[in-house]
């Protein structure tokens, strides 16, 4: 067997990640056989930018409060946000509600299997559409996430990192790789996410773990340094305006009743910032009100 590139060696490739898969993969409640569609496109959303052991609980509390797309749709966007908590990104708790809208009224309140249907709902990008359709439903789309990508450089490419995200190239890529049989197509999708997310790690991975290291290209080269360009990186939360955000939106969550201009003026020092954050928040439709009325969630 080939040890550096050619079609040999990214042969070997899914069929290693297929077997590994199975014995390694961690027990998450959207990856069990009962869970509904609905359920797996709440966690797709719940689990951008946000650690596992965090969705998790989130996402049990969720379901059980709205454990279909009719559920969510009939209640208040204010709802949504509130019980979004501290996920972070607010603005996913919106879309999800405005997603659930649309399933409830496009739809008949059942989650299409389509990607093309998935990605006309508001706020469902690629990669949650694609999901969706390749996780709940069986369908054979590939499917690239940030670990994806990272497994998929180094093994394939022979790059120590991804670097930017090119949504076509990288889908090709997955694409090139994907099986045939749409069961198998779905646990190679799984098993190269849970394999960047678990081995081939962005600064520690362990390679000797990993089932597909003899025919990874960036380990035949000798693990060269990535000298490509660089993924853009995320701000700094402390002092940024994404924490003033939080912060007025803590407090919104907090008050059935508008919220006066005087307290959202006391929870950030920085009036510039401060007015800044709160514009941002009127624009995204996060919040509603004017300083003299005062300020909420967004009522519907």
């Amino acid at each position: 067997m080939q040890t550096e590139g050619g079609a040999e060696r990214r042969a070997g490739i899914p069929p290693r990640i297929i077997a590994w898969f199975a014995e390694h993969a961690r027990d998450l409640p959207w990856r069990r056989p009962e869970f509904s569609a609905w359920g797996t496109l709440v966690s797709e959303i719940m689990l951008q930018q946000t650690p596992v052991a965090r969705v998790i609980p989130r996402l049990e509390q969720w379901l059980a409060r709205w454990p279909t797309p009719d559920a969510l749709a009939a209640d208040s966007p204010a709802e949504a946000v509130r019980a979004w908590d501290r996920l972070g990104y607010p603005r996913r708790a919106l879309r999800l509600h405005a997603a659930a809208v649309a399933i409830s009224e496009r739809h008949g309140g059942i989650v299409p299997a389509d990607v093309d249907a998935l990605l006309a709902l508001p706020g469902i990008g690629d990669y949650t559409a694609r999901a969706v359709a390749a996780f709940a439903f069986g369908v054979r789309t590939p499917v690239v996430d940030v670990n994806t990508r990272r497994v998929l450089a180094r093994a394939v490419a022979g790059l120590g990192e991804a670097g930017p995200a090119r949504i076509r190239a990288d889908l090709d890529a997955m694409q090139a790789l994907l099986p045939g049989d749409p069961a198998e197509a779905r646990q190679f999708n799984a098993g190269t996410m849970e394999l960047g997310q678990t081995v081939c790690t962005a600064r520690a991975p362990t390679c000797e773990a990993c089932p597909i290291a003899e025919l990874c290209a960036w380990r035949a080269a000798g693990y060269p340094d990535y000298d490509g360009p660089a993924a853009p990186r995320q701000a700094r939360f402390e002092g940024s305006d994404r924490q003033v955000r939080g912060l007025i939106m803590r407090e919104l969550r907090q008050s059935d009743t508008p919220v006066p201009a005087e307290v959202v003026e006391q929870l950030w020092p920085d009036a510039v910032q401060r007015e800044r954050a709160l514009a941002s928040l009127l624009a995204d439709g996060l919040a509603t009100g004017d300083a003299e009325q005062g300020y909420r969630l967004p009522i519907g």
